[in-house]
């Protein structure tokens, strides 16, 4: 029996991302006996089809030499930068998710990448910061009021913490908890971001793979305040197939940019017959960005949005699973992209 990784299966390119498995720790053992390789890898990020298309990679290539079976077992490790910053935030990954302006499906899209990413195996968190029009306690149907309980420091001091809603495996923080659903929230910037400074430093969100912030409409002073707290994973940018939310679009990247926060890609959301399709994909290639995947204008997600059921979206029967899915896992592969490549960063000229 041989425990020795060949050096051959660690120069084997991760599918999807410019790197060795060795390079990112991908081979966790590998023997071989009797013409059987066992092999046991680490997935950094999740994705549809992954596990299937890596395991069809590592047997190729064993086979190539003197072994006749090949037995691969995957786990899933979700690897990132640990966004959270000074902040006590335990995220592997924060991204955000925003628009040029409103009405293009931004929390749907939000929702949909939380469930997702956890139907993919991955742990989540979904973030409401759209404090003007909380959308997420509707989408989820998660209701309650997060709980404020006391913590024990290292140090023995005792500090209060508040406890985000659990629901469908999914930890939800929003102010929609917090006020009722017909009061407005008219509030000016310094308690908007003090409230996003208690969602995120004093929420026990516990250790997460991804939080997903739902961002407001626009380009006002959210992503501001986030890329000052701790160091983003990327932002999503959504938008739909017509000329004029391409052209919020194009503002909401360059806002992205100048805040230093990288740029995952972009989501063309309701793409088809009534508002056309491809606007998103050409803005994409033209700004050198990547092209997510698009969501179809479909009855049935409107439907389940408007019921309250997005988790029913990505049921074994649900005609929009694998749509859906496909969109959370090009958002994983791209903040692993970021993670493991780590591009050059746009300089922060924002408050000069």
């Amino acid at each position: 029996m041989s425990s020795q990784i060949p050096d051959s299966l660690k120069s084997v390119v991760f599918p999807g991302l410019d790197r060795t498995l060795d390079a990112v720790k991908a081979i966790r053992s590998c023997t071989i006996e009797n013409g059987t390789a066992r092999v046991e890898l680490v997935l950094p990020f999740p994705g549809a089809g992954l596990q299937e298309k890596l395991t069809e990679v590592v047997t190729e290539h064993l086979k190539k030499g003197d072994v006749q079976n090949v037995e691969v077992s995957c786990e899933l490790d979700v690897k990132g930068p640990q966004s959270g910053g000074t902040v006590g935030l335990r995220a592997k990954n924060v991204i955000a998710v925003g628009s040029g302006k409103g009405g293009v499906g931004k929390s749907t899209v939000s929702a949909s990448l939380a469930y997702g990413l956890r139907s993919l195996g991955a742990t989540v968190g979904l973030l409401d910061a759209d404090v003007y029009g909380p959308s997420i306690p509707h989408l989820t149907g998660a209701t309650g009021k997060p709980e404020v309980r006391e913590h024990l420091n290292q140090d023995g001091s005792v500090v209060q913490r508040i406890h985000p809603v659990e629901h469908d495996g999914l930890k939800v923080m929003s102010i929609g908890f917090l006020v009722p659903e017909e009061e407005a929230v008219i509030w000016r910037g310094p308690m908007l971001h003090k409230l996003l400074t208690q969602f995120v430093s004093e929420t026990h969100w516990g250790d997460l793979d991804y939080l997903i912030v739902d961002m407001p409409p626009g380009t006002g002073d959210v992503a501001l305040t986030l890329s000052q707290m701790m160091s983003l994973a990327g932002a999503v940018v959504v938008c739909t197939p017509q000329k004029v939310a391409l052209l919020d679009a194009v503002k909401a990247i360059g806002m992205y940019q100048k805040v230093n926060i990288p740029i995952l890609g972009m989501v063309e959301n309701m793409s088809g017959e009534i508002f056309g399709r491809g606007g998103a994909e050409e803005t994409a290639r033209e700004k050198g960005i990547p092209f997510l995947g698009e969501i179809p204008t479909d009855a049935n997600i409107r439907i389940r949005c408007d019921e309250s059921r997005i988790k029913s979206l990505f049921t074994e029967e649900s005609a929009t699973r694998e749509r859906l899915e496909a969109v959370a896992s090009a958002v994983a592969l791209q903040a692993a992209k970021q993670f493991f490549v780590k591009p050059p960063k746009t300089t922060l000229d924002i408050l000069q």
